[in-house]
């Protein structure tokens, strides 16, 4: 009883099957069918490998939300030389709520303007890679993607320091201030602060020689980064005018950073730049100096690295084994039927012909062989 139950599940299983299996007797092998098979494997090869590396790679996701954390501190990450002596110039920053930062944590070092022909190469190169960032926007992702890969974004120090005397003063270090709109200045002497707000001692420093030619090096908000390079990285301004003002307008946007390297909350800034000269006489007024005028983003974007995922990559591949499968086989007999078609034709005006010959001649032979209906002898009588 029990082997008569499984032989009926057995044979009902049989019946339900979807795929029934032709008899090798009955398959008619091509050499057409052959090379279509051959070109559909191998088409099946080179796009599954290509999957593969697509399945590999990685791309960053962008989500925006509200920036709800107002009481943290910005870091502000500041590296400029000014073509200036150190004790002429001065640095610090006054936020909107009329904050004073002083530039304790900034240090002034005498080096030289000029760079040495490797830190020119450097920088013709930083040049370069800008440029791209700005027609290309998908670059920073890779950026992104290979922040520790990457050569560093620092400028090279200089091999002959003992060699000339230094005429310009490096000024570079970090700040901490207010999450509010401010305006860090470099300008001619040291800053001060006094109940009426803050000024700068530059009554002993000669006008011929203010110079405010400058080279930004590094200036980053938040966490620093290695590898991400950012809009004024690398920005030189060269000016023979004594009483010259630049001016930077930032917009700085809070990041939140997560790649499979590396997890930090940094900041993305855009900006525009003026420059003017002053001249009270024809109405342009100012103080000389260099301007970074910052305001912060209420918005906070997460930047994500993703992955796709191993069931979709399955998904995609069967949809490129079986659509290829498919296609090719419904190709091959398209072409076969409509090459039978032609075949048929053809075959069938050359039969044509051939029973047409072989009819015209039997009615010559018959023709040719027929007796005739009376005798002569008849006829004359």
């Amino acid at each position: 009883m029990r082997r008569l139950s499984r032989r009926k599940a057995l044979s009902l299983v049989k019946e339900l099957d979807a795929f029934p299996k032709v008899s090798e007797s009955y398959v008619e092998t091509s050499a057409s069918g052959g090379t279509v098979s051959l070109i559909a494997f191998s088409t099946m090869a080179l796009l599954s490998l290509l999957e593969f590396f697509v399945y590999q790679d990685t791309w960053m996701k962008y989500e925006y939300e509200v920036d709800k954390d107002f009481s943290s501190k910005l870091r502000i990450n500041v590296d400029i030389t000014v073509a200036m002596k150190c004790q002429h110039v001065g640095a610090d920053i006054l936020d909107l709520a009329e904050t004073m930062i002083t530039s304790g944590g900034l240090q002034y070092e005498p080096v030289v303007f000029e760079l040495t022909p490797k830190q020119r190469e450097w920088q013709s190169t930083l040049h370069l890679i800008q440029n791209r960032l700005r027609e290309e926007h998908a670059l920073q992702e890779v950026l992104y993607k290979s922040l520790l890969k990457g050569a560093p974004t620092a400028l090279p120090p200089r091999e002959d320091v003992f060699m000339q005397s230094p005429d310009a003063c490096r000024i570079h270090g970090d700040l901490y201030v207010n999450k509010v709109a401010g305006n860090l200045h470099i300008t001619v002497g040291k800053p001060i602060h006094h109940p009426q707000g803050h000024a700068h001692i530059a009554a002993f420093v000669s006008h011929e020689s203010y110079n405010f030619s400058h080279r930004i090096d590094r200036l980053c908000f938040g966490e620093e980064i290695p590898g991400i390079i950012n809009p004024l990285d690398g920005t030189e301004k060269i000016t023979y005018n004594n009483n010259q003002m630049y001016q930077y307008f930032i917009t700085v946007v809070p990041t939140r950073l997560n790649t499979y390297k590396i997890s930090a909350e940094t900041h993305q800034f855009s900006v525009t730049e003026r420059e003017r000269v002053i001249n009270h006489t024809a109405g342009s007024h100012g103080v000389s100096g260099i301007f970074f005028k910052y305001d912060t983003s209420s918005l906070m974007v997460t930047v994500s690295e993703q992955h796709m995922p191993l069931w979709q990559f399955l998904v995609r591949l069967c949809g490129i084994i079986g659509g290829i499968y498919s296609t090719t086989g419904m190709l091959h007999s398209l072409v076969g039927f409509c090459f039978d078609i032609v075949c048929c034709r053809f075959n069938l005006g050359v039969y044509r012909r051939r029973e047409d010959g072989m009819l015209h001649n039997q009615m010559n032979n018959l023709s040719n062989h027929q007796a005739p209906l009376l005798a002569p002898n008849a006829l004359h009588e």
